[in-house]
């Protein structure tokens, strides 16, 4: 069976790649074993942006010489309550456009011990969702979804009433396409 590491990219395999959009970001994909699963977040209905919406940790660049991977690690940080030394980096996904605001977002995998106690941000995050990697699979669909009167065709995944669409799902495609000889 084939290891983790070997079936991501690595960040400067990613780094090479190029995504639609002018402002860099960077999400943590958090990955656990027995059962596999990930950790998302669902973000505050009452936001001006993203309301609502589920996404991984992640966010923009606090300054130009950021490195990405550091971005990911503070963002979740900050979002979840993830200490930093508590992730092994993995790998990386191949990144992604954000066609509404303009971002390209560089996924980064790491693996986090199970059983912890999330802090979400109250300002930002409404709750941290864990979901298993099989029941994503089993709810995976393409649907043509109308955000801000435009219709978009688009990967989602519904797991407990809760939708995952647009980049974050897209991410998590590629996360399951590539992890599939784990599954």
């Amino acid at each position: 069976m084939p290891e983790l590491r070997d079936l991501l990219l690595t960040p400067e395999q990613a780094a090479e790649l190029d995504a639609p959009g002018t402002k860099d970001a960077a999400v943590l994909v958090p990955l656990y074993r027995d059962p596999w699963k990930t950790i998302l977040t669902e973000r505050r209905p009452d936001l001006r942006r993203h309301a609502g919406e589920i996404s991984f940790p992640g966010g923009r660049q606090d300054h130009p010489a950021e490195d990405l991977r550091s971005t990911a690690l503070r963002e979740a940080e900050e979002e979840i309550g993830l200490d930093p030394a508590g992730v092994e980096l993995v790998g990386a996904l191949p990144p992604v456009g954000t066609f509404v605001t303009g971002y390209r977002v560089f996924p980064f995998v790491g693996i986090v011990e199970p059983g912890q106690t999330w802090r979400p941000q109250a300002s930002e995050v409404a709750q941290v969702l864990e979901f298993t990697l099989e029941d994503l699979l089993a709810g995976h669909e393409m649907q043509r979804l109308l955000r801000k009167g435009v219709p978009i065709k688009t990967p989602t995944y519904t797991v407990e009433g809760h939708l995952v669409w647009g980049a974050t799902a897209r991410i998590l495609q590629s996360l399951l396409e590539r992890l599939a000889p784990l599954l």
